[in-house]
């Protein structure tokens, strides 16, 4: 059975950015990992996508301005000959969506072609499509009914919302939205945790945020923001929406900065963790130490207090360390490197830990046939020897049974 994560979340996001950093962590742990574009519109992807609802159908032929239909001078009309609807980009993308759920079965098709891959979802970012319009949640049904996808949603915010009291109640009304909608298993996530500290600073720590409780202390904060907050019917309001929020219990908050290792670690497995994700066929046994730790929770995740250090109380710290560790570790690499020590398929450019020399077993996939013996099939030991007696131009010797 497949897995799969669906991206969804407002505009500006960083939807397909995180798609295309996942897909690039899931392959450096030894996950295949695949990514789809249901977005009509996003004709500008950052990743290359195995399936691309735009070759069904595209927003442009939708609104009546597909512009290789002008240069052909066919401005009324589409391929197939029916009329362009003549939408605007709300409604085509809607009109879109709708398209895609009547023929599925041309979706389906193309998800076959994908195997057991881990796939990526990169869904529009009209937020009606998860919180009223009816066509994404067929279209996710459907994935997980016919198609037999495990699905986890996977709601990502800007952080920027947390700089706003009235920003953060909407932000919460919308994430409860969506999961009232959907009715699937959904992690929402503050993307671009990174920038947190270049805002001004927050009234209070960042758990406070992530788990969404105790939001009356927010009462006073939406006063002071606006006067207009600070009348009788509005603060009733505002009270009304933080005790809904909090009588449902079900919005909370995992953090992510993309580009850090450790950031994306920790949400992989919150997110395997919601979908029952074990081991998939699509990871292979030749695993490097690193891969293996990842998978087996061996390296150290973060907690929301980790992230409020790394990110907002003492990042220019952080940055300075993680500096001096990357350059401490390329400087090692290098020479192993220099004293033949370094794996085979190592990456000298890598930042990830050094890797341990080969035990003498190789460890192969299955099915795969034996290869002529290398250095990799000895030992270190044997391997320095052999090395030193300036024999680098000819065959090793083969190892001892």
């Amino acid at each position: 059975m497949p897995f799969a994560q669906l991206v969804i979340g407002p505009p500006g996001a960083g939807k397909s950015t995180y798609c295309n950093g996942m897909q690039q962590f899931m392959g450096a742990i030894g996950r295949k990992c695949s990514v789809v574009n249901l977005d009509p519109a996003n004709d500008m992807t950052s990743y290359d996508a195995a399936v691309d609802v735009r070759e069904l159908v595209t927003l442009e032929s939708i609104m009546g301005d597909d512009s290789q239909n002008q240069n052909k001078g066919d401005n009324s009309e589409q391929e197939d000959g029916d009329e362009a609807p003549g939408l605007g980009p709300n409604g085509g993308v809607l009109y879109a969506l709708e398209e895609v759920e009547q023929n599925f079965d041309w979706l389906h098709d193309r998800l076959k072609d994908l195997g057991d891959d881990y796939v990526l979802f990169d869904c529009p970012g009209q937020v009606e499509l998860f919180t009223h319009h009816d066509s994404l949640r067929k279209i996710f049904m459907k994935l997980a009914k016919e198609a037999g996808y495990r699905l986890v949603v996977v709601n990502l915010v800007d952080s920027y919302c947390l700089t706003l009291p009235s920003l953060y109640v909407s932000t919460l009304l919308l994430c409860l939205r969506s999961m009232l909608q959907l009715d699937m298993t959904q992690l929402n996530v503050l993307t671009k945790i990174d920038n947190l500290a270049k805002y001004p600073p927050l009234p209070f720590n960042l758990d406070f945020y992530t788990e969404v409780q105790d939001l009356s202390y927010l009462l006073p904060l939406l006063e002071q923001e606006s006067p207009m907050f600070a009348r009788g019917k509005f603060t009733a309001l505002n009270e009304a929406i933080v005790n809904l929020v909090e009588e449902f219990g079900l919005v909370g908050f995992e953090t992510l900065a993309v580009e850090d290792k450790k950031s994306m670690m920790t949400l992989l497995h919150a997110i395997d963790r919601a979908g029952g994700y074990a081991f998939g066929a699509a990871e292979g046994a030749n695993d490097t130490v690193w891969q293996v730790a990842v998978r087996e929770g061996g390296v150290g995740k973060m907690d929301v207090r980790d992230v409020q250090e790394r990110w907002i109380d003492q990042r220019e710290e952080w940055d300075e360390i993680e500096r001096k560790q990357w350059e401490e570790e390329q400087r090692k690499r290098e020479e192993e490197w220099k004293n033949g020590q370094l794996a085979e398929g190592a990456d000298l450019d890598g930042d990830l830990p050094p890797m341990m020399g080969t035990s003498g077993v190789k460890v192969r996939r299955r099915g795969e046939q034996n290869t002529k013996t290398t250095t990799t099939d000895m030992t270190v030991k044997e391997s320095e020897g052999w090395q030193r007696q300036g024999r680098e131009n000819t065959a090793p010797p083969a190892p001892q049974q």
